[in-house]
């Protein structure tokens, strides 16, 4: 049987660089796919929300 796909989302490091590679609506998508996720500690922090 084959591992379930890992994926990471890491905090952008560059200086004013507040995006991130991912939402809370994929990562739950990657997820119900049986896809492992792990987030980096602060990933996000100060990106716009989205409307």
């Amino acid at each position: 049987m084959a591992e379930p796909l890992r994926i990471a989302v890491l905090k952008e490091r560059a200086a004013g660089e507040t995006r991130v590679a991912a939402t809370p609506e994929t990562v739950r998508k990657f997820i119900a796919l049986g896809a492992s996720v792990a987030v980096d500690p602060g990933a996000g922090e100060g990106a716009a929300p989205m409307p």
